[in-house]
């Protein structure tokens, strides 16, 4: 039975006998044979080869290292090796066999003499119980079995599991408490008295949307809308983001507090990468010289300028995106469609929207492809500095994919538009896009709860339906025929490692990147929650949702629909753990960012401590905001219009020349259209509060890092443990072996 027991498959097409392509991969297997490989071929539509590693190269590793696998074995007795391990050496030594010709597997799969190398997925008890237990939707709110995920995947993808437990787990709270702010908003969906002043202004004129036929408009017309506003945009917003600042930070420490608990066991506290990739390059080959470290200042120079090339033109896309809006409003109001007309402004917003995840979609792939590129350039020394390097690129490039367009509505949106009479055009022609006079914050929102739902179903659907699609038709195409009876011979009998080998090929590929892209898609559905959270609160609730399916659905991809990933060793998550950091400051500021300026809360602070009847004329009665509305909307004389805009349509139930100003959303003088003092109060009143938030919030998060100690005290006492009995055992022996 063991003997029928193969490491890895390879896969190639039937080539014409003395072919160069057939010779290429004679003498590839000759070297495998020259090391001891037992090598078995099983010839179907395509030829098998399974490969079997000798065992001195086990022993040899296990000498090399002194076996990083073993839990205080006795060091004389070779056990045996975890089957990960076993799959990780021959994957090493395949890869870095070199023909006579100086090609490794790499180049000979790219000239198409081998089309594929994965190792089984074995009858093993722990696949039965992974597939059974773990690999189902009916698990999902179950606990998830990461010793034996660890033990059939190796430790990289059982630390994936891991952390995207923990992080789901811990985002559960996040998601009540958004979920309670946002209810709290809907409570105060009718008594906001500020909503209650725009529903009420009858007779206020505002001034229109666009150039050519847009007309006047009266303020309560927008009534629904600054009730939605009033919703997202209150008190409770701003706790909230101060309190998933604070979140994102316990959940790093509480991750690394998780994560020392997971390793423990694994015994990993005393591997070294580096070592156990010396070990393995000389166990391939004993001439095998260390590639020296390297760094080049101008090699680092050119690849900086062509990160920044590339965030240019992702912010250049952003920039389109905008253009686009502009347009598309334009070009609303001016439709036959009643409905079109009278929300252009929210038409543009929701296309925009799609428009921008399209766009997110398409830039992935480039993303990818310019990301790999600039890693070929850098030429990294180890597989995993590659890694390392890869991910901080296209984390940086799919950060400003996801996040540009948002950035724009959240801090410039309706800031940079002029006044009437003087407005901001593109190419002299379209004007820029203003805010709802009920603020910007509902832009934000409606962007981010379709790019976010987007992104979690259609994503979702497409990561298991591709597969599974590819899956049944490539069992379709490999049906056996029934073979006919050879030479008048018995029909042989099948070899039993055939159907095995087939239904293997059968499934989908994997490759380097498959748990790496997992890991990108969490992280940006992470910075998603955490960064403009206080303009959407119910991203957290929307993540946990998605990701109680993600868990499953990635399970059930790796042990149904995918071949077996090559096990990876590692001790943590890598480099992503300082991207993770990096996002929980770039959410305390960006939140901060969105309180004091996209949202209406300085403002009607300012209002409400300064300028309004509690203030001003003591009166008790009445509701501190009343009169808001009226003092954020300035004052426009028409005679003032730029020349080549039409003087609009007038209202029907007004004279047209009765009307001789119109409002809009600035604090600007009637007469010069200069700021007025309380403009600069306001804008004070925002810095103040942005330094103060940031302050404080930061310091919480130091606080947080500190109180909370990355490895816990039962973890570190199991190690003072387990170094004093290894000690007192070794001393023991050698009194021993002096007695004697």
């Amino acid at each position: 039975q063991d003997e029928e027991k193969w490491d890895f498959v390879l896969v190639s097409n039937i080539h014409q006998v003395g072919s160069e392509k057939e010779n290429k991969r004679k003498k590839f297997l000759d070297e495998l044979s020259k090391k001891g490989f037992t090598i078995k071929k099983i010839e179907d539509k395509k030829l098998f080869y399974g490969v079997r590693a000798p065992n001195q190269i086990f022993q040899k590793y296990q000498c090399l290292l002194r076996n990083p696998d073993r839990m205080l074995q006795n060091p004389t007795v070779h056990h045996d090796i975890p089957v990960t391990t076993r799959i990780r050496i021959v994957n090493f030594i395949l890869q870095n066999t070199m023909t006579p010709d100086l090609e490794k597997l790499h180049d000979l799969m790219k000239k198409k003499v081998f089309e594929a190398t994965f190792p089984l997925h074995e009858k093993e008890e722990v696949r039965e119980f992974l597939k059974e237990k773990w690999a189902r939707w009916r698990d999902v709110f179950c606990q998830q079995p990461i010793e034996k995920i660890r033990c059939y995947f190796g430790e990289k993808v059982a630390l994936y599991f891991a952390w995207l437990g923990w992080y789901t787990y811990l985002l559960g709270i996040a998601a009540v408490v958004g979920l309670v702010v946002f209810v709290a908003g809907i409570t105060v969906f009718n008594s906001s008295q500020v909503s209650k002043e725009i529903c009420e202004a009858h007779n206020t004129i505002m001034c229109p949307l666009c150039d050519q036929k847009c007309p006047f408009w009266l303020l309560s017309d927008t009534c629904t809308y600054a009730k939605v506003t009033h919703m997202i945009d209150n008190e409770g917003t701003v706790l909230f983001a101060m309190f998933m600042a604070i979140w994102a930070t316990v959940f790093l420490e509480l991750w690394k507090r998780q994560r020392a608990t997971v390793v423990t066991n694994w015994d990993l506290y005393g591997w070294d990468e580096e070592e156990e990739e010396l070990a393995m390059e000389l166990i391939n080959n004993l001439q095998h010289e260390p590639r020296q470290y390297q760094h080049s200042y101008f090699c680092s120079t050119i690849v900086l300028l062509l990160v920044l090339v590339m965030i240019a033109v992702l912010i250049g896309i952003a920039h389109a995106l905008v253009i686009y809006r502009v347009i598309a409003t334009a070009l609303f109001t001016q439709s036959n469609f009643e409905f079109l007309r009278e929300q252009a402004n929210t038409m543009a917003v929701m296309t925009g929207a799609v428009l921008h995840y399209i766009t997110i979609v398409i830039m992935t792939k480039v993303n990818r492809r310019v990301a790999l590129y600039l890693c070929d350039l850098e030429q990294p020394r180890t597989f995993s500095q590659r890694e390392n390097n890869f991910t901080v690129k296209i984390f940086t490039f799919q950060f400003f994919t996801n996040f540009s367009s948002l950035i724009y509505i959240a801090f410039f949106l309706g800031r940079i538009n002029g006044h009437p009479g003087n407005y901001v055009r593109i190419a002299g022609k379209w004007r820029l896009e203003e805010c709802h006079p009920s603020g910007c914050i509902t832009d934000l929102f409606i962007q981010m709860a379709i790019i976010m739902l987007l992104k979690q179903t259609i994503s979702n659907v497409m990561e298991y339906l591709i597969p599974w699609i590819a899956h049944k038709l490539r069992k379709k195409q490999q049906r056996p025929k029934k073979r006919s009876v050879m030479l008048g011979e018995d029909e042989e009998v099948e070899d039993p490692c055939k159907r095995q080998w087939l239904s293997n090929y059968q499934l989908n590929e994997v490759n380097v990147f498959s748990l790496f892209d997992e890991f990108l898609e969490m992280v940006i559905q992470y910075s998603f929650t955490t960064i403009f959270v206080a303009a959407f609160p119910l991203a957290p609730l929307l993540a946990f949702c998605n990701n109680l399916f993600e868990i499953r659905l990635d399970a059930i991809k790796m042990m149904r629909l995918h071949r077996r990933m090559v096990p990876r060793k590692a001790k943590d998550i890598g480099i992503w753990l300082q991207v993770l950091e990096a996002i929980g400051i770039l959410a305390v500021i960006g939140n901060g960012l969105v309180i004091a300026i996209t949202s209406d809360f300085i403002p009607v602070q300012v209002y409400k401590y300064t300028y309004s009847p509690c203030m001003t004329e003591n009166s008790t009665g009445v509701d501190c905001l009343t009169g808001y509305i009226n003092q954020s909307l300035s004052i426009f004389r028409i005679q003032d219009f730029e020349p080549h805009t039409k003087v609009p349509e007038m209202l029907p139930d007004f004279v047209r020349d009765e009307i001789k100003e119109c409002r809009y959303r600035d604090y600007r003088n009637t007469d010069d259209y200069s700021y007025t003092v309380q403009f600069w109060h306001i804008f004070a009143a925002r810095l103040a509060f942005l330094i103060l938030f940031e302050h404080v919030a930061l310091c919480v998060k130091l606080i947080a890092a500190w109180y909370v100690p990355d490895v816990p005290q039962s973890v570190k006492n199991q190690f003072l443990e387990r170094k004093h009995s290894n000690l007192r055992k070794e001393l023991s022996m050698m009194e021993y072996s002096t007695e004697v």
